[in-house]
Order: structure tokens, then sequence, then C-alpha cells
């Protein structure tokens, strides 16, 4: 792992875990912001984190990358606890969360959990926007979503990646899993922040890193791993819903699991791309099984837990 990188004056990263997003807290002279939220099991803590980093000063905006539900699931918590912030999200989004429609906004056919929350306006690509004391450029980074963006500060060529890139690759592309071709999307936003050249990456999850060309090598191998099997993103998505699942409940009965699975429309339609041919059940033991060969999960038969 590369040494972890100094940040310019008035950044700050809460690294959370692989259930919530980091939280990037940007503070200058006129105002405080947010970048993302976290999950929302999670949001009694986002909030403790983030009122410890603020030092008695109110958070003025909330930005969210994208709408997964481990980037805004403490939006509604933060909406309550600051009334007067604003909320900025990604533009293609903005009709589902007006109407709030969470099936569109994908919670219900994953199986998560996201409070409805507002916004009060939208990012758009190729616009620029002042958080803290720091003048950032909006850039479309679709491919593990197709409404996500990223954001570069090009003094300090400081770039938050969310899930586009992260130090030892990049998020489940869940538009393929739709039957879109996302996959080339992934390589384009790649290429789009090899443009930037930036010296220092925070992403949606892990720790800030600096070796940004060994980041995207690493990226652009495994793309290329799925280009070739896309099969294996399939089973590898099936079993990162799962491990999310565990990372929010921690332990769970087998029963309770199977249950959850069944109702996960998500896991319903990876099932019939990736072992139609198996039962529902003994296809989702199979993914339990490999959990646990890899430490991701334990099991004792009746009850599975998370690992590592």
């Amino acid at each position: 792992m590369s040494d972890r990188p100094a940040l310019p004056p008035g950044v700050t990263v809460l690294e959370r875990g692989w259930l919530s997003s980091n939280n990037v807290l940007i503070c200058g002279g006129a105002s405080c912001a947010l970048v993302d939220s976290g999950y929302a099991t999670h949001a009694p803590q986002t909030l403790a984190l983030v009122q410890a980093a603020l030092g008695g000063r109110s958070l003025d905006v909330l930005v969210n990358t994208h709408l997964h539900s481990d980037h805004c699931g403490g939006n509604a918590a933060l909406q309550a606890r600051y009334p007067a912030m604003q909320t900025l999200i990604p533009l293609g989004q903005a009709p589902h969360v007006a109407a709030w429609d969470p099936y569109a906004l994908s919670y219900t056919p994953t199986g998560q959990q996201c409070e409805q929350f507002g916004f009060c306006a939208t990012l758009q690509a190729g616009a620029e926007l002042v958080l803290g004391d720091l003048r950032w450029q909006v850039h479309a980074a679709p491919g593990h979503d197709p409404n996500s963006v990223v954001l570069f500060e090009p003094q300090s060529r400081l770039l938050l990646s969310a899930d586009a890139l992260w130090e030892n690759g990049f998020g489940v592309v869940f538009p393929e899993l739709d039957g879109d071709d996302a996959f080339a999307e992934v390589g384009t936003t790649l290429d789009l922040i090899e443009s930037l050249r930036p010296l220092t990456v925070i992403p949606g999850h892990g720790g800030a890193f600096c070796d940004v060309p060994a980041a995207l090598a690493r990226a652009r191998k495994r793309l290329n791993s799925f280009l070739q099997h896309p099969a294996k993103h399939v089973r590898y998505a099936a079993k990162v819903m799962i491990k999310f699942k565990l990372l929010e409940v921690q332990a769970i009965e087998v029963a309770k699991l199977l249950a959850w699975t069944t109702a996960t429309d998500l896991l319903l339609r990876l099932h019939q791309l990736d072992a139609p041919q198996t039962s529902f059940q003994a296809w989702v033991q199979q993914l339990v099984d490999e959990l646990v060969a890899n430490g991701a999960a334990a099991w004792d038969g009746t009850v599975v837990r998370n690992m590592g």
C-alpha cells in the first residue's frame, strides 16, 4: 500500500469501512461542506464524526457523488441535524429523488436501506463548485453508476473519485447487470481520471493514495478481466451483495439470509444470469461457501457471520 499523502488545508477524510462510504469534510473561511454521507444504519456514527470534525461550526453543504445507499444513507439524518444545509445530487437522479422512487433509486431491488431525503440543487458535468475555499470541477464518471460524478481540485490536483477508482479496483458495474454496455464507460472514466493527472485520490472506500498510475493499471487489469469473462463480474456482484448484507447485520440466521435473498430482485436476476440450472437456494449456498473460503464470512450451519 502507498503512503497516505498530505491533503490541502481544510480537507479532512473521515475514512469509513465498506458498509459506509468515506465522508470528505471541506471547510474554508465561509462554509463547510461534506461529500457523501455513508449508509443508513451508520447515520448516528456519521453525525457524531461530522460534528466532532466541524469543531462547533455548522455544516452548510452536502454533496453526493452518486446515490447508492452507502453514499447517501446519512443524508436524511444530516438534513434533520443541519436544516439550513444545502444538498446537491447528480442531475440524472433528481426526478427519482423528487418523487422518491426507491425502486428507481436502486434501494428496493438491492434490498438496502435509505431514508427519504430531499435536495436543493443538482451537479452537472462541466460545472465548477466552490466547497470551503477550494474550487472543484465536476466531471461525469459513468460506469459503476451511470449518474456518478467525480470532483477534481486543479490547484492541488486532488480527486474525489467515489467508486470510479479505488486503490485496488472500482465498484461493481451495476448497469452491466441490467444489460447495458457499461464496461466501456468504466474505461472512459479511467481515461478521464488519467487525463486529469491527479496527484492525490480520495476514493469512496479505502484510504487516500498518491500512486495513481499504479491504481489505474490495477483497475484496467480488473476491467479487462471482466471484459474477457463477463460471468466473473456477475458472480462477483452477487457475492458483493451478500457481503454488504453481512456488513450491515454482522450475523444472520441462514433461513433469514435466504428470505432476504429471495426478496431481493437484483439477486434473483443475477441467479438467472449466473446459474439458472442451479436452484436459487443452492446457488446462494455456493456464494456463502465462496465467501467463507475467502475469509469474508463464517458459518456454523445455522448462522452466517461477517468476517474481515
